[in-house]
């Protein structure tokens, strides 16, 4: 079993067609897609119920109020019955055929936690795109970790890895990081990326910035703290 997770905030338009695009890129695997509303206003929620009754694969999971993108993914990982997570932005941004490039890469290597995507020949804004290298140099640099694209969305986990994360308020921007602290391993592979097909980026200069600048020093805080120990022995 397969588990795909979506965080869905506002992407209605979206919806459909990236269901469709799930679909053909994992063809005859055994998978559930588990839509995550996090608080959607623009009729995202009535869409995915829609969507629901023609899709027999797709979970629906609403948040009681508007959580944020860590919060929705980590609802999506506790509901997941697959022992593989892969998730992706439902922006359509991420493009589902290297769903199974990346799966390849946790399969045909046992000692791997996780594939991580990183975008190439990306679809957005000069200006965007010198947001993101400056924003992923700077965490690279506070969290000590060498990461290629902090900010693609695309990966596969092994649900076991992911249990054991930290769950906190913008977790979901240093999940590589976070993996690496638990002793996983992480291949970064190279994935597509497309121009929103609908709607409006939620993430501003503000969001980027200062917020992803503060849960950098805490996971710096983490990683310095965290507990590394094994269990020799247990008698009796």
């Amino acid at each position: 079993m397969l588990s795909v997770v979506l965080p869905v905030f506002n992407e209605r338009d979206n919806l459909a067609p990236l269901f469709d695009e799930l679909g053909a890129a994992l063809g005859d695997r055994r998978y559930e897609i588990i839509a995550v509303d996090d608080g959607s206003t623009d009729g995202s929620l009535d869409e995915l119920l829609r969507q629901r009754r023609d899709r027999p694969a797709l979970r629906v999971i609403t948040l009681r109020q508007r959580s944020g993108q860590s919060a929705a993914l980590a609802a999506g990982w506790t509901a997941a019955r697959g022992d593989l997570v892969v998730m992706l932005d439902a922006d359509g941004q991420n493009d589902p055929a290297d769903i199974p490039t990346l799966l390849d890469r946790l399969q045909t290597d046992p000692r791997l936690a996780a594939a991580a995507g990183y975008r190439v020949r990306r679809r957005d804004s000069r200006w965007k795109r010198a947001q993101s290298r400056i924003a992923n140099a700077v965490r690279n640099w506070i969290t000590r970790d060498r990461v290629r694209d902090t900010g693609c969305s695309l990966k596969a986990v092994r649900r076991d890895a992911l249990t054991a994360l930290p769950r906190f308020d913008g977790m979901h921007r240093f999940l590589p990081t976070l993996i690496r602290l638990q002793g996983g391993l992480v291949a970064e592979v190279p994935v597509s990326h497309r121009p929103r097909r609908s709607g409006h980026s939620k993430y501003t200069a503000r969001n980027r910035a200062l917020e992803a600048l503060r849960d950098a020093l805490g996971v710096r805080w983490l990683r310095r703290r965290a507990l590394r120990y094994v269990v020799r022995e247990e008698l009796g």
